[in-house]
């Protein structure tokens, strides 16, 4: 497929992630500019697609992609509605920079795996946009580098002021823990085996019938292990950090000395009110890093099975969170277009 000088995509969810994305390619990526902005709520759709120049709006997928001025999907809709887009992309052999979830559950995400090894290609890239900050890439490019020698542990800690009064005690592995899963396999290239899911008395600033926060300790195949505080009724703020404990030393990131004040007795610096300040460059990064390969005719960055793989993991990390015991994580051989 040849594409035009720029890639007309269309985004297909108008919510806040979307609307935002939006954004992000009318107005900082090169290459590229949204085509269409779809949504089952058309009027919604339509509020969207008002602020660029020459994009339609629909209120139904697979209208959209047969449109002959899209080259490429950008997936934002919830994820119960993934699998049904990603299978109608494929009818248009169409890329698709799809937002995380890849599915909510491994069956689906396994019968999407399979369709696009029925391609013969890799069409899909999932938004896991950690692997795109830049403090994420620089731990990753010294734990390979050797020198620090092999991973032994990794601690991970998620913060977020508070959360929406619908959350679920599920929803901390679905939705936050979910990063860690697979920025924890990125990192140290290891599978996930099992998982063991803790719970403290919960804090005071928790909903009622919340279970937050909680800690989550993954076994991998490399024989690391790893933890992960999460905590999403903190209120200081959002806050992301890793440690990787090796061999020969240990490499932290996520404090984000970008200023320290010392003054009347007191030090500090801040902190960042929610994920998408915290990650805007890496959501930047990666959407231009998607253009940039599909306009090349390539498919990069995290696979179909890097979702699978995750959804695999909150589906153990999910039983072992209800049945309060270690859980293996249960995969599927990994196919050769995804090596």
């Amino acid at each position: 497929m040849t594409y035009r000088t720029s890639l007309g995509v269309a985004v297909i969810g108008a919510g806040r992630m979307g609307a935002d994305h939006v954004r992000r390619i009318s107005e900082v990526t090169s290459g590229a500019h949204v085509a269409a902005v779809v949504d089952v709520d058309i009027d919604r759709a339509k509020t969207v697609a008002a602020d660029v120049d020459g994009c339609a709006a629909y209120g139904d997928v697979a209208e959209a992609m047969a449109s002959p001025d899209v080259d490429a999907v950008l997936l934002a809709s919830p994820g119960v509605a993934h699998e049904a887009a990603l299978l109608t992309a494929f009818e248009h052999d169409l890329p698709v920079l799809c937002e995380k979830p890849l599915t909510p559950d491994a069956a689906s995400a396994l019968r999407v795996l399979e369709a696009e090894q029925r391609l013969g290609h890799r069409r899909v890239q999932v938004g896991f946009m950690r692997r795109y900050d830049h403090e994420y890439i620089k731990l990753k490019a010294l734990l390979d580098s050797g020198e620090l020698g092999r991973p032994l542990m990794l601690h991970n800690r998620h913060r977020n002021p508070s959360c929406p009064p619908d959350f679920t005690s599920a929803m901390l592995v679905n939705d936050s823990v979910t990063h860690e899963m697979d920025i924890t396999r990125w990192l140290l290239g290891q599978e996930i085996t099992s998982v063991t899911v803790l719970r403290p008395r919960p804090s005071g600033n928790a909903p009622e019938g919340l279970a937050d926060p909680q800690f989550v300790v993954f076994e991998t195949d490399g024989g690391a292990l790893v933890d992960v505080e999460i905590y999403v009724n903190a209120r200081y703020g959002y806050q992301v950090q890793a440690e990787a404990v090796c061999e020969h030393g240990t490499a932290r990131i996520g404090d984000r000395h970008d200023m320290l004040v010392s003054t009347g007795g007191r030090w500090g610096g801040t902190v960042t009110p929610g994920f998408v300040e915290r990650f805007e460059e890496a959501y930047d990064r990666e959407v231009q890093a998607w253009v940039d390969a599909t306009r090349r005719g390539e498919v990069t960055g995290p696979s179909a099975w890097d979702g699978y793989a995750v959804a695999a993991v909150c589906e153990a990390g999910i039983r072992a969170q209800t049945e309060g015991r270690r859980v293996e994580v249960e995969l599927a051989d990994r196919p050769a277009l995804y090596i």
